[in-house]
């Protein structure tokens, strides 16, 4: 079996993490907390390095790699992160008042019904769309690719008044979550 886009130690990589179905998920404050929750807690344990990033409603964008010669790879960190996020919000689906909870779960239970690694709901796509980043000018044109889609999707005027977006560290401010300039 052939990997693609496999993850190779010691590199910086332009991510991309979708849910099952493009579902449109993380318009609620409860989900989007989980995902900077966990990723804060990859960079304080799991050595997780990041260096833009963007939440938007349905999918996750990263620039990230594990330390240079770090315990972890960032192939282990995203299996992780994929696995606790998957868990943490499918059971705050159950746990809080959601008015798509049924349609939701039904959801994310077709999509694990016929894979054998799934015991219940398969909430993230596979794979992690991993693009190696291999020059400075492809680095900075996805962080301005990243940056820039909740302009794209009409959310703002400016990317750095998008919340979830390391837009608003590269604008001079602080973000949510701490980040390693690039430039």
């Amino acid at each position: 079996m052939r990997i693609i886009n496999k993850i190779e130690s010691n590199y910086i990589y332009f991510l991309t993490m979708t849910v099952m179905d493009w579902v449109d998920i993380f318009t609620r404050e409860d989900y989007r907390q989980i995902i900077i929750d966990s990723l804060k807690y990859c960079q304080e344990e799991k050595e997780l390095e990041i260096y833009a990033w963007c939440l938007m409603s349905n999918h996750l964008h990263l620039i990230a790699a594990g330390k240079e010669n770090g315990q972890f790879t960032l192939s282990d960190i995203l299996r992780d992160f994929k696995k606790f996020t998957s868990k943490a919000i499918v059971q705050m689906i159950k746990d809080i008042p959601e008015s798509r909870r049924k349609w939701l779960l039904d959801r994310f239970e077709f999509a694990g019904r016929y894979n054998k690694k799934i015991e219940f709901y398969k909430f993230w796509q596979d794979g992690n769309e991993a693009k190696e980043v291999y020059s400075v000018e492809f680095l900075q044109q996805k962080i301005t690719y990243i940056h820039n889609n909740p302009v794209r999707a009409g959310w703002v005027i400016e990317p750095q008044h998008y919340k979830y977006s390391s837009a608003i560290d590269y604008a001079g401010d602080k973000g949510l979550i701490e980040v390693i300039f690039a430039y």
